[in-house]
């Protein structure tokens, strides 16, 4: 019998991590969890083994981390956020994002590590979309975050060029599922009280993607050779209009729905007022990705459809906040 592959996932203990990890040690996989220091640890899934690598920089010391490891999956990053308190914002993501990637490629060759998988984000194409992005279109990074995240790409490819390290890079656009935080949180919280929202003009497509599907494609990435040197968007397959994600996210907390009709002009308007541009883009604009490329690649099929996955997330999230 073949020993099972030895994973070592970056970023264990976040939102996405926590749930790959989980995944991982079901499907028989050893499991090795990187997270930044041992204070910051929740409990562990048993029987993954931790390892603590400190902040990630140029400087960071993977060694440890990948001995004996086949695949790493490079999840941990400085993510990207709404209010930004950085001097230099795009100084900090290169460090982390950017630098911290380059360096544990660099381990992961010496290492001999035989695949590493990198999140990447949908962003590096745009922040909006006329039509659904595909893999073709050449990369329109728009802010910090996002050009960090393409620099981090091309900083693995070229770190892993030399050697057998394969690698493969999936960019996701917006995850939602249990432990969600952020803006999907927020949202979540607002639909649950039935604040009435401005929301029932906007006609735009957004893609998302639910964390189990997102950790089923990482492990199908893992698992086929088909998946070397390949870059793809990935997504739940279902790309729905902001008024129509809110209706459905208050069927599956069992609120009534309150949407006024209020023109996307006058919300751009009230966006600029008061500084908050920013999240009024991301409610009225269109981000659509076409993730038929890593469908077809891999013969992969998401195993939750959205529906499901807003339930899921619900459930979660009634049993964390709601009386």
């Amino acid at each position: 019998m073949p020993r099972p592959l030895k994973v070592l996932v970056t970023g264990a203990n976040g939102f996405i991590g926590s749930a790959l990890c989980s995944l991982l040690l079901q499907r028989g996989y050893a499991v090795r969890r990187c997270i930044r220091r041992t204070s910051e640890d929740s409990a562990p899934p048993q029987p993954a083994t931790t390892v603590a690598v400190g902040e990630l920089g140029p400087e960071t010391d993977w060694a440890t981390a990948v001995e004996g490891i086949d695949v790493v999956v490079h999840l941990a990053a400085r993510v990207h956020v709404l209010a930004e308190t950085a001097t230099d914002a795009l100084a900090e993501y290169r460090r982390v994002n950017v630098e911290g990637t380059r360096s544990l490629a660099a381990a992961s060759l010496r290492g001999g590590v035989k695949r590493m998988v990198f999140l990447s984000s949908a962003k590096v194409h745009g922040e909006r979309s006329v039509r659904p992005f595909c893999e073709s279109d050449a990369p329109h990074p728009e802010d910090a975050y996002a050009v960090s995240k393409l620099e981090a790409e091309e900083g693995l490819k070229a770190a892993l060029a030399p050697g057998q390290t394969r690698w493969t890079i999936l960019r996701p656009p917006l995850v939602y599922g249990p432990r969600v935080r952020a803006n999907f949180l927020r949202l979540l919280r607002t639909v649950a009280r039935g604040v009435p929202l401005p929301l029932g003009l906007i006609d735009n497509r957004r893609s998302l993607i639910y964390v189990g599907n997102l950790v089923d494609a990482i492990e199908a990435s893992i698992q086929r050779d088909a998946a070397d040197g390949n870059s793809w968007l990935v997504s739940d397959g279902e790309d729905l209009p902001t008024p129509e994600l809110v209706r459905r996210l208050a069927g599956a907390l069992n609120r009534p729905v309150r949407l006024l009709p209020v023109s996307v002009r006058l919300l751009r308007f009230a966006g600029k007022l008061t500084g908050k541009s920013a999240a009024v883009d991301r409610l009225v604009d269109s981000l659509q990705v076409d993730s038929k490329a890593i469908r077809r690649d891999l013969q992969w099929t998401p195993p939750y459809t959205v529906d499901q996955g807003l339930q899921e997330t619900a459930r979660w999230f009634r049993a964390q906040e709601l009386p």
